[in-house]
């Protein structure tokens, strides 16, 4: 039979989306769905985070601690997440730490790279300068060397951020998958693939992935008053020779 016929004769009487089914778990399965997904994603972020700065810390001070603790988390990384995912079933069941042990994992891959870098990025001449001041190495953590460094960490935690909203589906395999639930419900319906979950799946992941970016650039610009300082300085030195250099040119007119 030719393409054509085969796609003309297969049924469409299924549309790719039925609204009347969101609308009838929208405040059931897709809620709890979505909320669990919440969990799932940014709890492993905060505990990365938590672990992240003392270490990345650490190896920031002691330069030779970085790279067995670099090659201890891109170990991690590199492990299947279902994988990783049936390890710790045997230990906690199937249960939320089943998801959010290995994810706060593989968070640390890039997260500690980002503390390290991001305090590597102080210049030497800004520490001694605190010193100068009186700061303490306390006093100068807080006061100058993480507020410059937090454009460079808040980068990592948006890539972990994101990255733990899209793996969290992976869980569904086990059981535990908030949005990737929607997705097998989907491919398990009876009578074959059920287009609508999944869907509704996809697209909510996209939609916090981008709303979560987007907050935590908004915590960075909070963070940092001083980048739009400078960038509006340098907008302002801009336009101020522009003025002049037309002001010549009318001039020479």
């Amino acid at each position: 039979m030719p393409l054509g016929r085969a796609v003309a004769a297969a049924p469409d009487d299924e549309p790719l989306i039925r609204w009347d089914w969101i609308s009838r778990n929208l405040d059931g399965q897709i809620a709890e769905a979505l909320r669990e997904h919440l969990i799932l994603s940014f709890t492993p972020v905060l505990l990365g985070l938590a672990i992240a700065l003392p270490v990345g810390l650490a190896c920031a001070r002691y330069r030779r601690l970085y790279p067995p603790v670099l090659a201890a988390t891109s170990v991690l990384y590199a492990i299947p997440a279902i994988g990783l995912f049936v390890i710790f079933v045997a230990f906690t069941g199937i249960t939320y730490p089943a998801v959010i042990v290995p994810l706060s994992l593989y968070t640390l891959s890039v997260l500690v790279p980002s503390v390290v870098d991001g305090l590597r990025s102080v210049p030497e001449h800004v520490r001694r300068s605190a010193e100068a001041m009186g700061f303490g190495p306390l006093r100068r953590l807080v006061r100058v060397e993480l507020p410059i460094a937090v454009p460079v960490v808040m980068a990592g935690l948006r890539v972990a951020t994101v990255a733990n909203i899209s793996l969290v589906s992976v869980g569904a395999l086990i059981g535990i998958g908030g949005l990737g639930q929607l997705m097998v419900t989907g491919m398990k319906w009876p009578g074959g693939g059920f287009t609508t979950p999944i869907i509704v799946a996809i697209a909510l992941i996209i939609a916090l992935a981008l709303a979560a970016d987007l907050l935590l650039l908004l915590v960075q610009r909070l963070l940092t008053p001083w980048q739009r300082a400078g960038r509006a300085d340098r907008t302002g030195r801009r336009g101020r020779s522009a003025r002049r250099a037309a002001e010549r040119e009318v001039a020479r007119t």
